[in-house]
């Protein structure tokens, strides 16, 4: 599944990239994030392969490789179905909120990812749904 906002990384970008922003941190509190908030915000999830997307705007987030749509179900009471390049937004966005007040490095680079990505999701298609799925 390619988002149709933004191109995914190729495979020989996808561990220098995420290491640039993250380092170490991506594999082992990154990654481990989105996977738990995708989880938990559709019973759908069920682990995959994810496309990894770098933004011009120097963002990053991640998608699961698929075409089918999620029914995403939020704490906040947002209930919906997002395209996977909208659930990938909305995860990581999750992801970058609650890693970025752990401070230091991790937290700054993640806040910093936060402000990223919502900048850019303010153009895509769904992002009426993103936004009332984080608020």
């Amino acid at each position: 599944m390619t988002c149709t906002c933004c191109q995914p990384l190729s495979e020989s970008q996808r561990i220098d990239y995420p290491a640039a922003l993250f380092g170490v941190a991506f594999p082992f509190r990154v990654e481990p994030a989105v996977f738990n908030i995708a989880r938990q915000l559709s019973r759908a999830y069920d682990g995959g392969l994810w496309d990894f997307y770098a933004l011009s705007n120097g963002g990053f987030y991640m998608a699961p490789q698929t075409d089918e749509p999620f029914d995403v179900r939020a704490e906040n009471g947002f209930e919906g179905r997002l395209s996977a390049c909208a659930f990938g937004i909305t995860v990581c966005l999750y992801a970058f909120s609650l890693l970025s007040f752990e401070g230091g490095v991790l937290g700054e680079t993640c806040a910093e990812q936060y402000h990223l990505l919502r900048e850019h999701m303010l153009d895509h298609r769904e992002s009426p749904s993103i936004l009332a799925a984080i608020d």
